[in-house]
């Protein structure tokens, strides 16, 4: 940053008082109001870098492309639940203010206006990526490139149109005889004005679009072709209106409020999320989207009959569903995507034949996904659940995914006659039908399923098996970053953690009874769990590093996180800087925290990666008196994210790395990685604003670095074979 931009954000902040020969007397910061950046925003600008990796031209173009889709798809998550949240807010007159002193009325205002933008910038990335992509062969014709289909393709998107569309679509006349239809949240539609050619007479005419039906349909050929379904119907409006001149024609979308608020006197939870993920389909609209020249009619229509009370409406020329552009990034074209990328099997594993339990007695072990499969998670269920000496099984399951086959592995030891736990989460959103389903299947194959709390969400991730050996017990464990999901672990870039040690075993077990018998755990010997101790084991951390700072000792504390909204954690770490600490934060996404503003956070520096993969895993170390990296720093994995939520309102864990290989493999590699990448790395600024890091004489690139080295736990006799990883230390100092 430069020293302008400081001295500018500094204008907000009161400058420490300071006299000859006295410490600076820095204002308290319950003082200093303007300490901490607006959640919505921080996260309209983290989704602005994904848009912005549209524009990458060191990527392939249909990767390019799919980030345009993802930027799309996350835009509506965050207007179905954030804004749909501040709206709700402003409705019932709730005057509770944001961490940066908004009440929801500014907020909704704010966003709204950069909502706007975002929306206007994603058009931008579109119309310049279709054009490139039919420079490459990809073409996407829209209502004004129909004319110039060759008589093959119109002949053939007609009998598409008559055998695959017309049977499913129901147009729907619009006048006091039909009520207005229910447009479901996503739904997207045709309004279409035509004249009955017998009398002249106007009409108005609806025609939704199935969620069954593909957003874009490819026309055959050698080069491909595309037509978004909407375009397709107009086309055809003649033979789906016989009888009738069509005048014109609108496409439209509409976003609904989808968050599910969980009261507190639900008895039956399963009950109560069956028909409350119904309710969330007839939400209050959150946006609506109008495509083209829009009839006005047809606009006042769908604005008086939607009941748009303190939505966004958003006209644009180009299409109006990004997230729907993901079908054209199928398109087999290999030269145009990333090199396909195998993850490995650890190299330890297999010197044990295999035998997962074996290796972990030997020795922990860290699984660093993608780069590393998580078939291994999988297989140490799948072994669990066929090992005769296996007695029981406990997880926690979050998100599983569609085709789960960690699911069907606790269906087979259950079905094996072993005592078999699940926690089935039903808060965890947009997943909650899914994971009714699987309760279900859990259930008739005998596993004892839980739901956990009514109020709380169960977001730790933990697998645990227990074992006989010898005279007695042992317990296998497994700790994640991320979620039992095999679809999202070839893409998120997690940690998976597997020990034998036997005071991690007890305290998962306290863990486990936590969640299933309310029975909290007090004393943990090695864990830590929210909302009971996770906070206060963080808090003294930074306390201890704010102690060694007063001392003239290294002190130094590095994290890794999603996001970090938490304003006392942030209130600790601006502590930890003002006394002298150096924090260096990698949040990929939602930041709160000011860094670089003098009397607040001059020694903190917040960067986000951005880049193939997304980067997920929870990490924070702290120096413990020596700089970082060294062997006795205090190391910490993590399923919570810095945010009050995951501290207060949901089980989470935190768990100290102890072996002295899994603690090198987190630190010297994965984080240490993450700190220097230059490559991929947005830095943030004083004033909110972030800037994509130079890439200077040396580039480093995390991701491809874990794509090409091998991690230290999980190497085996290579490792000591003397055939080392890179020593990223020796370029410390470039993030």
């Amino acid at each position: 940053m430069q020293a302008a931009d400081i001295a500018a954000q500094a204008s907000n902040f009161p400058a420490p008082e300071t006299q000859a020969g006295v410490e600076p007397v820095l204002t308290p910061l319950d003082q200093m109001p303007n300490r901490f950046f607006n959640r919505e925003k921080s996260w309209l600008a983290f989704n602005q870098r994904v848009l912005n990796e549209a524009r990458n031209e060191h990527y392939p173009l249909l990767e390019r492309l799919r980030f345009l889709s993802i930027s799309g798809n996350n835009l509506d998550e965050f207007l179905m639940v954030r804004v749909a949240g501040l709206a709700g807010q402003v409705r019932r007159q709730i005057a509770e203010v944001s961490i940066d002193g908004l009440s929801p009325p500014q907020q909704l205002a704010a966003i709204r206006d950069r909502v706007v933008k975002l929306e206007a910038m994603q058009q931008e990335v579109w119309q310049e990526l279709r054009t490139e992509l039919a420079g490459a062969g990809i073409t996407v014709v829209d209502e004004a490139g129909l004319r110039g289909l060759s008589s093959d393709q119109t002949a053939w998107l007609k009998d598409y149109f008559l055998e695959r569309i017309l049977p499913v679509i129901t147009p729907q006349a619009i006048d006091p005889a039909h009520p207005f239809p229910f447009v479901a949240n996503g739904g997207m539609g045709l309004l279409m004005s035509l004249t009955r050619m017998a009398d002249n007479s106007p009409i108005m005419e609806m025609v939704l679009i199935p969620a069954a039906l593909p957003r874009y349909i490819r026309i055959p050929g050698e080069e491909a072709c595309y037509i978004a379904i909407a375009d397709l119907i107009w086309l055809n409006a003649n033979a789906l209106f016989p009888g009738f001149q069509v005048e014109g024609h609108g496409v439209f979308r509409v976003l609904r409020d989808s968050d599910i608020e969980i009261e507190e006197d639900a008895e039956d939870l399963v009950r109560y999320f069956r028909t409350a993920i119904q309710r969330r389909r007839r939400g209050q609209v959150i946006m609506l989207q109008l495509q083209g020249d829009f009839d006005p009619a047809a606009e006042q229509l769908l604005r008086e009959q939607l009941r748009l009370d303190h939505a966004i409406v958003i006209k644009a020329a180009g299409p109006i569903d990004m997230a729907g552009l993901s079908a054209i990034v199928d398109e087999k074209r290999p030269e145009l995507k990333f090199e396909p990328y195998s993850p490995r099997y650890p190299e330890r594993i297999l010197e044990h034949d295999g035998d997962i339990f074996s290796a972990i007695r030997e020795k922990d072990l860290v699984v660093h996904h993608p780069y590393e499969s998580f078939e291994v998670v999988i297989d140490f269920l799948r072994q669990a659940a066929a090992d005769p000496d296996v007695v029981a099984i406990k997880q926690t399951l979050y998100r599983a995914g569609k085709q789960s086959s960690i699911i069907n592995a606790l269906c087979q030891a259950a079905e094996a006659g072993k005592s078999v736990t699940a926690v089935v989460e039903l808060k965890a959103r947009f997943d909650e039908e899914q994971n009714l389903h699987w309760a279900s299947q859990l259930e008739n194959a005998g596993v004892q399923v839980i739901y956990g709390f009514v109020d709380w969400k169960t977001h730790a991730k933990i697998s645990m098996v227990v074992r006989a050996e010898g005279e007695g017990y042992r317990t296998y464990c497994h700790f994640g970053t991320g979620n039992y999901h095999p679809i999202t672990a070839r893409i998120y870039t997690d940690l998976s953690y597997f020990t034998a040690e036997a005071g991690i075993g007890r305290d998962a077990n306290q863990i486990f009874n936590f969640i299933t018998g309310y029975v909290e755990p007090r004393r943990t010997a090695l864990l830590a769990v929210a909302p009971v101790s996770l906070r206060d084991r963080l808090y003294g951390c930074i306390e201890r590093e704010i102690a060694n700072a007063r001392e003239g000792k290294p002190a130094q504390i590095w994290g890794k996180l999603n996001s970090l909204t938490d304003s006392a954690l942030i209130d600790r770490l601006y502590e930890a800087s003002r006394a002298g600490v150096e924090v260096r934060l990698v949040v990929r996404g939602i930041c709160c925290l000011k860094p670089g503003v003098p009397g607040l956070s001059e020694t903190i520096k917040v960067k986000s990666i951005i880049g193939r993969f997304l980067e997920h895993s929870r990490i924070w170390a702290f120096a413990g008196g020596q700089a970082l990296p060294h062997p006795r720093a205090r190391v910490f994995i993590s399923s919570a994210d810095g945010m009050s939520r995951n501290l207060d309102r949901r089980v989470e864990v935190l768990v100290p790395i102890r072996n002295k290989t899994v603690h090198d493999q987190v630190l010297d590699q994965v984080m240490m990685a993450n700190l220097i990448d230059t490559e991929q790395s947005w830095l943030l600024n004083a004033d909110g604003t972030y800037d994509r890091a130079e890439p200077g004489e040396r580039p480093f690139n995390a991701h491809r670095y874990f794509m090409t080295n091998s991690s230290l736990s999980g190497r085996g006799g290579a490792l000591a074979s003397g055939r080392k990883v890179p020593n990223l230390a020796l370029r410390r100092g470039r993030g």
